[in-house]
């Protein structure tokens, strides 16, 4: 999976400063971003390894990539909102997010 995130074209050190700067680790626990560690959302360690997203959605780079940008797409009843991420943050994040095997 992380081989295909560098195809996307994600860079893993500026996701994981996106993922600090868009506040993700308020909701999620996320290895390696320091800052709070948030219970609302599930915990983000192993994330390559799951076969889903959000428990629904095929786990791929491009899935996840579209996740990022806008969850209520995908899932109206999702807790996780629309940040604005855009489609350069969400290929960077996604690239961070596939290195927690």
């Amino acid at each position: 999976m992380l081989a295909a995130c560098k195809q996307e074209g994600g860079d893993v050190s500026r996701g994981k400063e996106a993922i600090q700067r868009y506040g993700c680790n308020a909701c999620h626990n996320i290895p390696g971003v320091p800052g709070p560690k948030g219970m609302v959302g599930p915990p983000l360690d192993h994330l390559a390894s799951r076969s889903f997203i959000a428990g629904k959605f095929p786990n791929n780079p491009q899935t996840m990539i579209d996740w990022l940008q806008n969850p209520p797409k995908y899932d109206p009843q999702s807790a996780m909102p629309n940040l604005g991420v855009t489609p350069a943050d969400s290929r960077d994040i996604s690239a961070y997010l596939y290195t927690l095997k």
